[in-house]
């Protein structure tokens, strides 16, 4: 009896280890699955801006190096902004076959006003990898250089703010600059194009617009601020927002997100890919082009710039009446 009882616990226990060799195996095999099927990045926006091409070019790496189809879809949501596409993820199963592209306003202001119920903890972020380049520009013969500039030559005379539209964070800052500083600008105006016409037409003494809108008269305009964390290479004399005024240090940001609970493994590929992605020569020459910053910030230092743009996105709204 002795020796059956043996037995039977040698045999109990060579089937724990295989079993538990066969789980291990099984869960290995099944990380190694994914993608097991295409990919969808979501794209809320029109293609062919700097968020659309970078991540196409993610997309590709993506699956250059798994094999599996990735690819890009736009679901521009018109008046809707990017909360349309952002419902769209957040509708998805959290597996790591739709991947977001989403800007700033996303999980930050979607937090704040709850559009479309998106919270804080809607989506994980996976990483955060360009800067649009946005500056404050006017004419080549402006009374002024700076924001202090800027504010003193504003409290005797008219200046009109051109942006494109209320509620997107470049035209927060600039009224939140103006409160700081103590004017009000007279007027302000939303355009599709913020452009070299617009300032040499006279329709706005500033705008709020990006590098590539007003590069072919970049040399022949007044930078005021640079509308991003760290200063565009394009322009290496002009100081930040956040260098003239500490506390309106944001900028518009883009970056990868999935559903919230999405397996670790499927985040650590898709980030892999991005990372190479964003190193390549295609996405280093963008960047020197247009002045977009493009770099690669991990998840666990998205969450964090998260966490410090929502307080400063909190305080700049109050700042400007806004809640």
């Amino acid at each position: 009896m002795k020796g059956l009882f043996r037995a039977s616990v040698h045999l109990a226990a060579g089937a724990a280890v295989a079993l538990g060799l066969s789980t291990a195996a099984s869960l290995q095999a099944a990380a190694q699955s994914y993608p097991s099927k295409p990919v969808e990045f979501i794209v809320p926006w029109p293609p062919g801006d700097a968020e659309d091409i970078l991540t196409r070019l993610i997309a590709e790496e993506l699956q250059s190096q798994t094999g599996s189809p990735a690819a890009v879809i736009n679901k521009p949501g018109g008046g809707g902004g990017p909360f349309p596409g952002a419902a769209f993820v957040k509708n998805a199963p959290a597996d790591g076959y739709t991947v977001g592209s989403f800007v700033i306003g996303v999980p930050v202001v979607g937090d704040i006003y709850q559009i479309e119920g998106i919270t804080l903890e809607t989506f994980d972020p996976i990483g955060i990898f360009l800067t649009y380049p946005f500056v404050f520009a006017a004419a080549a013969d402006a009374p002024f250089d700076d924001i202090d500039g800027l504010a003193a030559h504003a409290k005797d005379n008219d200046v009109v703010l051109g942006h494109f539209g209320h509620g997107i964070a470049p035209t927060n800052i600039a009224f939140a600059m103006a409160e700081n500083k103590g004017f009000e600008f007279s007027g302000d105006s939303a355009f599709d194009a913020l452009d070299c016409n617009t300032l040499a037409s006279g329709d706005a003494d500033l705008i709020t617009t990006t590098v590539p809108q007003i590069l072919p008269c970049l040399n022949e305009l007044k930078i005021v601020a640079a509308v991003t964390e760290s200063r565009i290479a394009l322009l290496p004399n002009v100081k930040t927002i956040g260098e003239q005024i500490p506390d309106l240090n944001l900028s518009l940001w883009n970056g990868l997100f999935v559903p919230a609970g999405t397996p670790q493994e499927a985040k650590d590929v898709i980030a892999k890919a991005a990372q190479k992605a964003l190193q390549s020569k295609a996405a280093l020459d963008y960047g020197k082009q247009t002045g977009t910053l493009i770099y690669w910030q991990n998840a666990e230092e998205s969450a964090a710039r998260i966490k410090r743009d929502h307080e400063t996105t909190m305080n700049i709204l109050k700042s400007i009446g806004e809640l």
